[in-house]
């Protein structure tokens, strides 16, 4: 692996003098076959740095295609963090399908040239590419095209179902939990779930149990600001206004948001399609409230951290305006990428130094844990400091140690956790809680997320 996630100005400048491949290539809006043709063609292009591989089908039978960007693709890597990129969740809102099909091609030219600054990220990222969630709803926009596509056609799956209303509702899980000083991760999934969620939404979820993602953004249109969780209120009787939903890492997600706002060329400006956000972020529930949403599923369900980018003001703008989109957008897509090398990261072993799966990290201060792989490695997103971290496991003895995150590279922090006696080793209960919780349901707000 290669070290180093500072950013130079060199390597900034590398990155905006090179890619001529995707700079310089035409611009265009992909239907479903143009799309599959051209990621074909950067796996073709880049066949040892690349894979696609499809997490399901959509209701019309569309894969749900992923390109993956890997030094050894296909094979998770100890130590080395997953990341994806999800498009098209709302099929009229295509800058983020677009943008990310620009993206695959600049990695593998990139990487190609010998840019070293995408070089080190392949070789230590493992990095998935989704251009497309909802590839039903793209076509049926695409059929009206820019000029006379409205603000809802196309929107939800070819059942016209929101793709972004219909993940299981673990916020109002959550919430109660808080009351009681329950679990505050990886959250029981209701009953019947599976039959509960479109094809589509179900294969996005079977996509996040096999793979440990640990940041991830979810591209949309409609606003420019990056929005981040929670996106549901935590009192659903209120109405008519806004109201701040804080998770228990809001000053990380406040500054993974800045971090894509400030690259991005106009989004920390705030003022766009006649709104204004402080930096060019928001909390979702304190723009409005939505339930069931993708962003906060994956914060409470997997050890993934993701936020909600919102890149133009039109959602289906005309073809000349995607050169600029991509300019505006390249070296945040990038340098969002990066923060994924952020905070700690290290091994679960037992005594015979055997790695220890769903190990649980606990960060004193921050109530909310993650896991470690099935591999025994763990990731946890932090901001610089020092903090007393805590590593257990059933049948386990628990393991604390303090750290001091810089703002470069993670840290590697190790835990080698010893057998509980028998006795205590029979003591040890998982917290589970209730499977089903009955809600308030708030009127879904259609707006662009």
């Amino acid at each position: 692996m290669l070290h180093g996630w500072t950013l130079s100005p060199l390597g900034a400048l590398l990155l905006g003098l090179m890619g001529t491949l995707a700079s310089g290539s035409e611009f265009q809006h992909h239907r479903y076959e143009e799309l599959v043709r051209a990621l074909f063609a950067v796996q073709s292009e880049c066949p040892y740095i690349t894979r696609i591989y499809s997490v399901g089908r959509s209701v019309e039978g569309r894969h749900l295609y992923v390109l993956e960007f890997s030094d050894n693709p296909g094979i998770h890597e100890a130590l080395e963090p997953e990341f994806k990129y999800v498009g098209n969740m709302h099929g009229n809102e295509v800058v983020g399908r677009e943008l990310l099909i620009k993206l695959s091609q600049f990695l593998c030219e990139e990487y190609r040239a010998g840019n070293q600054r995408i070089m080190r990220l392949i070789h230590d990222t493992r990095i998935h590419i989704m251009p497309s969630m909802n590839p039903d709803g793209y076509e049926v926009a695409a059929r009206q095209g820019p000029e006379f596509n409205g603000y809802l056609v196309g929107r939800g799956n070819a059942k016209e179902v929101d793709l972004n209303r219909n993940f299981p509702d673990l916020n109002a899980l959550m919430y109660h939990y808080e009351k009681n000083d329950r679990r505050n991760h990886h959250l029981p999934l209701p009953d019947n779930w599976e039959q509960q969620v479109e094809p589509e939404t179900l294969a996005v979820i079977k996509w996040m149990q096999n793979y440990n993602f640990i940041l991830s953004a979810n591209l949309h249109g409609g606003a420019v600001v990056a929005n981040y969780p929670f996106d549901r209120s935590r009192d659903p009787r209120i109405r008519g206004r806004t109201t701040y939903a804080a998770t228990a890492d809001d000053k990380l997600f406040k500054k993974l948001a800045r971090s894509y706002s400030y690259a991005h060329s106009w989004m920390h400006q705030g003022w766009n399609c006649g709104d204004f956000f402080d930096e060019g972020i928001t909390n979702g529930a304190s723009w409005y409230s939505l339930s069931k949403g993708m962003q906060d599923f994956n914060y409470l369900y997997t050890n993934c951290f993701e936020i909600t980018l919102e890149l133009s003001c039109d959602k289906f703008p005309p073809v000349s305006s995607l050169p600029r989109e991509w300019m505006g957008n390249r070296e945040a897509l990038v340098s969002y990428m990066e923060q994924v090398h952020h905070g700690i990261k290290g091994m679960v072993y037992d005594e015979n130094n055997n790695p220890i799966a769903s190990a649980e990290i606990s960060v004193a201060g921050i109530n909310h844990d993650v896991t470690s792989g099935v591999e025994g490695d763990y990731f946890r997103l932090l901001l610089p400091g020092t903090y007393t971290v805590t590593a257990s496991a059933p049948g386990y003895l628990p393991s604390t140690s303090t750290v001091t995150v810089g703002p470069a590279e993670a840290i590697q922090l190790h835990f080698y956790l010893k057998a509980a006696p028998k006795q205590q080793n029979l003591n040890v209960k998982a917290h589970h809680g209730k499977k089903n919780l009955s809600s308030s349901k708030v009127p879904l707000k259609l707006g662009p997320r």
